[in-house]
Protein backbone atom coordinates (compact mmCIF):
# COMPACT_ATOMS: atom_id res chain seq x y z
CA UNK A 1 0.00 0.00 0.00
CA UNK A 2 1.26 3.49 -1.30
CA UNK A 3 2.46 5.81 1.90
CA UNK A 4 0.92 9.12 1.25
CA UNK A 5 3.58 11.79 2.27
CA UNK A 6 2.62 15.08 4.06
CA UNK A 7 2.21 18.14 1.85
CA UNK A 8 5.04 20.74 3.00
CA UNK A 9 3.88 24.41 1.86
CA UNK A 10 6.77 26.89 1.37
CA UNK A 11 7.45 29.71 3.61
CA UNK A 12 7.96 33.14 1.75
CA UNK A 13 9.90 36.43 3.16
CA UNK A 14 6.89 37.88 1.25
CA UNK A 15 3.66 36.98 2.54
CA UNK A 16 2.52 34.43 5.06
CA UNK A 17 1.17 30.84 4.10
CA UNK A 18 -3.07 31.29 3.67
CA UNK A 19 -3.48 28.58 5.79
CA UNK A 20 -2.41 30.74 8.89
CA UNK A 21 -5.06 31.38 10.75
CA UNK A 22 -6.57 35.06 10.63
CA UNK A 23 -5.94 36.41 14.15
CA UNK A 24 -2.16 35.20 14.03
CA UNK A 25 -1.85 37.26 10.67
CA UNK A 26 1.32 39.42 10.70
CA UNK A 27 2.18 42.29 8.63
CA UNK A 28 4.45 41.94 5.71
CA UNK A 29 7.90 42.60 6.27
CA UNK A 30 8.38 44.89 2.57
CA UNK A 31 5.81 46.48 0.86
CA UNK A 32 3.19 45.01 -2.30
CA UNK A 33 3.70 46.30 -5.29
CA UNK A 34 -0.03 47.62 -4.89
CA UNK A 35 0.83 49.25 -1.53
CA UNK A 36 3.17 51.15 -3.48
CA UNK A 37 1.44 52.41 -6.07
CA UNK A 38 -1.18 53.43 -3.58
CA UNK A 39 1.32 55.64 -2.16
CA UNK A 40 2.06 56.88 -5.34
CA UNK A 41 -1.42 57.71 -6.75
CA UNK A 42 -1.65 59.47 -3.04
CA UNK A 43 1.48 61.84 -3.13
CA UNK A 44 0.75 62.64 -6.71
CA UNK A 45 -2.77 64.07 -5.62
CA UNK A 46 -1.51 65.58 -2.67
CA UNK A 47 0.97 67.50 -4.25
CA UNK A 48 -1.08 68.52 -6.96
CA UNK A 49 -3.51 70.05 -4.37
CA UNK A 50 -0.48 71.76 -2.74
CA UNK A 51 0.68 73.61 -6.00
CA UNK A 52 -2.93 74.51 -6.92
CA UNK A 53 -4.03 76.26 -3.52
CA UNK A 54 -0.67 78.27 -4.28
CA UNK A 55 -1.57 79.30 -7.52
CA UNK A 56 -5.22 80.16 -6.47
CA UNK A 57 -3.61 82.66 -3.35
CA UNK A 58 -1.36 84.17 -5.60
CA UNK A 59 -4.40 84.64 -8.15
CA UNK A 60 -6.27 85.69 -5.59
CA UNK A 61 -7.22 89.93 -5.87
CA UNK A 62 -5.47 92.22 -2.47
CA UNK A 63 -8.63 94.01 -2.16
CA UNK A 64 -11.29 92.31 -0.70
CA UNK A 65 -13.64 94.41 -1.88
CA UNK A 66 -12.97 92.68 -5.43
CA UNK A 67 -12.84 89.37 -4.26
CA UNK A 68 -16.19 89.49 -3.14
CA UNK A 69 -18.36 90.69 -5.99
CA UNK A 70 -21.45 91.02 -4.05
CA UNK A 71 -19.35 93.91 -2.08
CA UNK A 72 -18.69 96.31 -4.86
CA UNK A 73 -15.98 99.41 -3.99
CA UNK A 74 -17.77 101.96 -2.16
CA UNK A 75 -18.53 105.23 -4.27
CA UNK A 76 -16.39 108.94 -3.63
CA UNK A 77 -18.79 111.39 -1.62
CA UNK A 78 -17.07 114.07 -3.65
CA UNK A 79 -15.08 114.42 -7.71
CA UNK A 80 -12.22 116.25 -8.64
CA UNK A 81 -13.39 117.51 -11.70
CA UNK A 82 -12.21 120.97 -13.76
CA UNK A 83 -13.04 123.90 -12.03
CA UNK A 84 -16.38 125.52 -14.20
CA UNK A 85 -15.29 128.55 -16.33
CA UNK A 86 -17.51 131.29 -17.36
CA UNK A 87 -16.79 130.44 -21.22
CA UNK A 88 -18.90 127.52 -20.31
CA UNK A 89 -22.79 127.75 -21.30
CA UNK A 90 -24.10 128.60 -18.00
CA UNK A 91 -28.12 128.10 -17.85
CA UNK A 92 -28.49 131.12 -14.65
CA UNK A 93 -26.32 133.43 -13.07
CA UNK A 94 -22.22 133.14 -14.49
CA UNK A 95 -21.28 134.52 -11.26
CA UNK A 96 -22.74 131.91 -8.69
CA UNK A 97 -21.23 130.51 -6.15
CA UNK A 98 -22.32 127.06 -6.88
CA UNK A 99 -22.34 125.29 -9.81
CA UNK A 100 -24.54 122.04 -11.00
CA UNK A 101 -22.52 120.56 -13.20
CA UNK A 102 -24.37 117.70 -14.96
CA UNK A 103 -22.30 115.06 -16.84
CA UNK A 104 -24.99 113.88 -19.19
CA UNK A 105 -25.78 111.96 -22.68
CA UNK A 106 -28.82 113.66 -24.77
CA UNK A 107 -29.61 110.21 -25.62
CA UNK A 108 -30.06 108.71 -22.29
CA UNK A 109 -33.31 108.14 -20.55
CA UNK A 110 -32.30 108.49 -17.35
CA UNK A 111 -31.04 112.02 -18.49
CA UNK A 112 -34.16 112.92 -19.92
CA UNK A 113 -35.79 111.71 -16.92
CA UNK A 114 -34.04 113.82 -14.81
CA UNK A 115 -33.77 117.05 -16.85
CA UNK A 116 -37.66 118.80 -16.01
CA UNK A 117 -36.55 117.85 -12.22
CA UNK A 118 -33.57 120.12 -13.06
CA UNK A 119 -35.23 122.87 -14.87
CA UNK A 120 -37.51 122.75 -11.78
CA UNK A 121 -34.20 122.64 -9.35
CA UNK A 122 -32.16 125.30 -10.97
CA UNK A 123 -35.70 127.79 -11.14
CA UNK A 124 -36.43 127.32 -7.64
CA UNK A 125 -32.35 128.40 -6.27
CA UNK A 126 -31.65 130.46 -9.25
CA UNK A 127 -30.49 132.77 -6.66
CA UNK A 128 -28.29 130.26 -5.56
CA UNK A 129 -27.42 127.86 -8.32
CA UNK A 130 -26.20 127.65 -11.63
CA UNK A 131 -26.37 124.84 -14.25
CA UNK A 132 -23.29 123.77 -16.30
CA UNK A 133 -24.00 120.79 -18.67
CA UNK A 134 -21.18 118.87 -20.18
CA UNK A 135 -21.20 115.94 -22.57
CA UNK A 136 -20.62 112.40 -21.76
CA UNK A 137 -21.76 110.57 -24.98
CA UNK A 138 -21.56 106.95 -24.26
CA UNK A 139 -20.43 104.30 -26.74
CA UNK A 140 -23.63 101.98 -26.68
CA UNK A 141 -25.64 105.43 -28.15
CA UNK A 142 -25.55 105.83 -31.89
CA UNK A 143 -26.93 109.50 -31.43
CA UNK A 144 -25.13 110.74 -28.62
CA UNK A 145 -22.28 112.22 -30.52
CA UNK A 146 -23.80 113.97 -32.85
CA UNK A 147 -26.59 115.70 -30.69
CA UNK A 148 -23.89 116.95 -28.31
CA UNK A 149 -21.80 118.77 -31.38
CA UNK A 150 -25.58 119.78 -32.39
CA UNK A 151 -26.20 122.23 -29.07
CA UNK A 152 -22.65 122.81 -29.70
CA UNK A 153 -23.20 124.39 -33.12
CA UNK A 154 -26.53 125.93 -31.86
CA UNK A 155 -24.23 128.10 -29.12
CA UNK A 156 -21.86 129.05 -31.53
CA UNK A 157 -25.22 130.33 -33.61
CA UNK A 158 -27.54 131.77 -30.55
CA UNK A 159 -24.93 131.68 -27.54
CA UNK A 160 -25.63 130.11 -24.14
CA UNK A 161 -29.76 130.61 -24.91
CA UNK A 162 -29.53 128.55 -28.70
CA UNK A 163 -27.44 126.01 -26.60
CA UNK A 164 -29.77 125.24 -24.06
CA UNK A 165 -32.59 125.79 -25.95
CA UNK A 166 -31.73 122.86 -28.40
CA UNK A 167 -30.35 120.55 -25.59
CA UNK A 168 -34.56 120.98 -24.40
CA UNK A 169 -35.64 120.18 -27.61
CA UNK A 170 -32.93 117.30 -28.33
CA UNK A 171 -34.57 115.62 -24.73
CA UNK A 172 -38.10 116.45 -25.95
CA UNK A 173 -38.03 114.74 -29.48
CA UNK A 174 -36.04 111.75 -28.07
CA UNK A 175 -35.67 109.09 -28.55
CA UNK A 176 -37.87 108.75 -31.71
CA UNK A 177 -35.36 112.06 -33.48
CA UNK A 178 -33.19 110.87 -36.00
CA UNK A 179 -30.09 112.62 -36.74
CA UNK A 180 -31.42 114.16 -40.06
CA UNK A 181 -34.00 116.22 -38.44
CA UNK A 182 -31.12 118.01 -36.40
CA UNK A 183 -31.34 120.88 -39.04
CA UNK A 184 -35.21 121.32 -38.57
CA UNK A 185 -35.10 121.63 -35.19
CA UNK A 186 -32.43 124.53 -35.60
CA UNK A 187 -34.69 126.19 -38.04
CA UNK A 188 -37.75 125.57 -35.68
CA UNK A 189 -35.02 127.46 -32.93
CA UNK A 190 -34.93 130.86 -35.46
CA UNK A 191 -31.54 129.74 -36.16
CA UNK A 192 -30.00 129.35 -39.71
CA UNK A 193 -30.50 125.69 -40.60
CA UNK A 194 -27.64 125.96 -43.47
CA UNK A 195 -24.69 127.26 -41.08
CA UNK A 196 -26.11 124.90 -38.70
CA UNK A 197 -25.91 121.59 -41.03
CA UNK A 198 -22.26 122.82 -42.14
CA UNK A 199 -21.42 122.95 -38.83
CA UNK A 200 -23.11 119.62 -37.90
CA UNK A 201 -21.09 118.12 -40.74
CA UNK A 202 -17.69 119.54 -40.83
CA UNK A 203 -17.35 118.06 -37.21
CA UNK A 204 -16.38 121.05 -35.70
CA UNK A 205 -17.10 120.67 -32.43
CA UNK A 206 -16.03 116.75 -32.39
CA UNK A 207 -13.25 117.29 -30.44
CA UNK A 208 -15.05 119.56 -27.70
CA UNK A 209 -17.51 116.64 -27.05
CA UNK A 210 -14.60 114.28 -26.74
CA UNK A 211 -12.14 115.96 -24.45
CA UNK A 212 -15.23 116.69 -22.14
CA UNK A 213 -15.59 113.27 -22.19
CA UNK A 214 -12.53 112.80 -21.33
CA UNK A 215 -12.53 114.56 -18.69
CA UNK A 216 -15.33 113.37 -17.26
CA UNK A 217 -13.92 110.05 -17.00
CA UNK A 218 -10.48 111.48 -15.77
CA UNK A 219 -12.47 112.81 -12.73
CA UNK A 220 -14.30 109.63 -11.83
CA UNK A 221 -17.54 109.76 -13.52
CA UNK A 222 -19.04 106.36 -14.55
CA UNK A 223 -22.60 106.78 -15.84
CA UNK A 224 -25.00 109.48 -16.64
CA UNK A 225 -26.97 111.62 -15.19
CA UNK A 226 -23.82 111.98 -12.85
CA UNK A 227 -24.31 115.84 -10.89
CA UNK A 228 -21.54 117.13 -9.42
CA UNK A 229 -22.69 120.37 -7.32
CA UNK A 230 -19.22 122.98 -7.07
CA UNK A 231 -18.13 125.58 -4.40
CA UNK A 232 -16.91 127.75 -6.50
CA UNK A 233 -15.51 129.82 -3.13
CA UNK A 234 -13.87 126.46 -2.02
CA UNK A 235 -13.82 124.33 -4.47
CA UNK A 236 -15.54 121.52 -2.48
CA UNK A 237 -17.71 119.07 -4.28
CA UNK A 238 -20.72 116.43 -3.64
CA UNK A 239 -21.02 113.96 -6.02
CA UNK A 240 -24.93 113.02 -7.12
CA UNK A 241 -25.55 110.03 -9.28
CA UNK A 242 -28.60 109.04 -11.15
CA UNK A 243 -32.05 110.51 -11.97
CA UNK A 244 -32.96 110.51 -8.75
CA UNK A 245 -36.54 111.70 -7.91
CA UNK A 246 -36.71 116.00 -7.53
CA UNK A 247 -37.05 115.70 -3.25
CA UNK A 248 -33.96 113.63 -3.33
CA UNK A 249 -31.92 115.94 -5.28
CA UNK A 250 -33.62 118.94 -3.27
CA UNK A 251 -32.44 117.28 -0.39
CA UNK A 252 -28.67 116.59 -1.65
CA UNK A 253 -28.46 120.33 -2.73
CA UNK A 254 -29.88 121.90 0.47
CA UNK A 255 -27.39 119.54 2.69
CA UNK A 256 -24.26 120.64 0.29
CA UNK A 257 -25.34 124.37 0.62
CA UNK A 258 -25.70 123.98 4.65
CA UNK A 259 -22.66 122.77 5.05
CA UNK A 260 -20.62 125.14 2.82
CA UNK A 261 -22.48 128.61 4.14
Amino acid sequence: MPVRRKRVIPVSDEYEPMQQPPTTLQPPKGPSNFLIIVLIIVSFFAGYLFFKVKSLEKAAPANPAIANPQQPPARPTSLSIQKPSSSEYIRGDKNARYMWVEYSDLECPFCKRIHPDMLKLTSEYKDKISWIFRHYPLPFHPKAQKSAEAVECAGYQKGSDGFWQMTDLIFEKMPDMELTSLPDLAGQLGLDSAAFKQCLDSGKFEKKVKDQLAEGNKAGVQATPTGVIYDMQTGKTVLIEGALPYDSLKQSLDTFLSANK
